[in-house]
């Protein structure tokens, strides 16, 4: 039987490895650390749930979904508490709610953008006059930030997209390709003349996913995002993930392509590379060096979450909807803060709270590089100024992820594209991942069932051993 090499195992690397196993091909699933999962990562403390990495996933994107149902884990799901729903953007010194019906940056309703403070009233006028701005002449690549401030005015970047999308892909909007990060809009735009007229013909209609009264915009699972990893890893067969192998080189084989992890050599018939693209990059350097140099563009930031446990008795201020965002004209140290538990259920015992901050991505990323103490300090300063909190922590953690979020800047797709044209020489060799297509978990479930797709036509083209 012919056998194929997953190399990371981040869940790109999971659901590939899923697939694979459905479609009755052998595989090996290698990771260099210690534990599968990449950054769906879950700590258990003391009966807190403690998300290392993301918290939830979007099931608008339908392959997550798709995911938990092949391992069987729909009994887990977790919607958010919606009688708590309510974003709030830290501006001017004061937390405002992000007004109903303004669906990511675009607002789909009138009045409650009138009464709202958080925009002033030129702002809130160019932002309505969206509706008759023409749409740009041709198909060209911009940044987000120019996009936004074409169509809705430079205040909604600011205090709204910025923030948004900041807390999200962890890229500044003055370089972010809005081809690559949000097709949905130009879409809106070419079809509709109106990203109002497209959002507002898009809520009457909705979506199969948020259709469901079972599902919630943001979902999760009841033991955390790691639940997900952990299934899969089960489902795949613990004997199918080497951990502690660290794959250097990849070379051309007779057949296939023989793998380097120190003195190790490991030769299969088809290599799927679920890395960072400056992973990637380093892996293939001897063998495909044109390919390499392609992957070399897409540039990287780095992140950390900051978890703080308290006795809710401690906690005298009052934490409203879900969490804030920060906008970057604001100045502040954190980018934006979480009521875990809130928010969530099963995130802390009864009487507790759990609240997540987020330093660096698109600003202050040298915050990352601060050492525990000092990162917490910051928190807890940014906490007290903006909410209003002063209790003592029961305890704290510190998750960085260095190097972690790829940054989709202009011109990213057709990266992308050349990277697709230096592979081809390559046959059954696949990249999958966050470099790519998509940095959001559904789009990387969607990026490893596409490569054991084409992996598994490879397997079959080449007939039988």
């Amino acid at each position: 039987m012919k056998k194929v090499a997953i190399v990371g195992s981040g869940i790109s690397a999971l659901a590939c490895a899923v697939a694979l196993k459905e479609e009755g091909v052998d595989f090996t699933v290698i990771e260099k650390d210690r534990a599968a999962g990449g950054k769906l990562l879950t700590e258990k403390v003391d009966g807190f749930v403690v998300e290392a990495g993301p918290d939830s996933f979007l099931p608008e994107k339908p392959w997550t979904l798709d995911l938990i149902r092949k391992v069987g884990l729909e009994d887990q799901l977790l919607a958010t508490n919606e009688e708590r729903k309510g974003t709030y953007i830290y501006s001017q010194g004061r937390l405002h709610r992000l007004p109903e019906g303004v669906m990511l940056m675009v607002p789909t309703m009138f009045m409650p953008l009138a009464r709202s403070r958080l925009i002033s009233l030129p702002g809130k006028i160019r932002m309505g006059m969206e509706a008759f701005i023409p749409g740009k002449a041709n198909g060209s690549d911009e940044s987000l930030a120019g996009f936004v401030t074409r169509r809705l005015g430079r205040e909604c970047l600011e205090k709204i997209a910025e923030p948004l999308v900041a807390g999200i892909h962890t890229s500044d909007p003055q370089d972010m390709s809005v081809q690559a990060v949000f097709p949905r809009f130009l879409e809106m735009e070419r079809k509709s003349g109106s990203l109002i007229r497209a959002m507002v013909k898009a809520m009457k209609k909705g979506t199969p996913a948020t259709q469901s009264r079972k599902l919630t915009y943001f979902m999760s699972l009841k033991e955390g995002m790691q639940q997900l990893v952990d299934r899969c890893v089960a489902f795949v067969g613990e004997e199918r993930v080497r951990t502690s192998c660290e794959v250097t080189e990849v070379r051309p084989a007779p057949v296939g392509y023989e793998l380097l992890a120190g003195s190790e050599r490991m030769v299969f018939d088809a290599v799927v590379l679920a890395t960072p693209a400056y992973v990637t990059q380093g892996v293939l350097g001897r063998m495909a060096p044109a390919l390499a140099d392609r992957l070399s563009p897409i540039a990287w930031s780095s992140t950390a979450t900051i978890s703080l446990a308290f006795a809710a008795p401690h906690v005298q201020a009052h934490l409203p909807g879900f969490g804030f965002i920060v906008p970057r004209v604001e100045a502040r140290r954190i980018n934006a803060a979480s009521w875990s538990s809130i928010k969530w259920s099963f995130r802390a015992p009864p009487g507790s709270l759990l609240i997540r901050s987020f330093v660096g991505g698109g600003q202050n990323g040298e915050l990352v590089s601060r050492d525990d103490k000092d990162l917490v300090r910051i928190v807890r300063e940014e906490l007290r100024e903006i909410a209003g909190i002063t209790g003592e922590p029961l305890f704290t953690r510190v998750h960085r992820w260095t190097g972690s979020m790829p940054r989709y800047t202009v011109g990213h797709l057709d990266r992308v594209g050349a990277v697709d044209d230096a592979l081809e020489p390559y046959p059954g060799l696949a990249l999958t991942g966050c470099s790519y297509r998509g940095i959001g978990i559904g789009d990387c479930v969607r990026s490893g069932f596409e490569a054991a797709r084409k992996i598994g036509a490879f397997l079959q083209g080449r007939g039988n051993p």
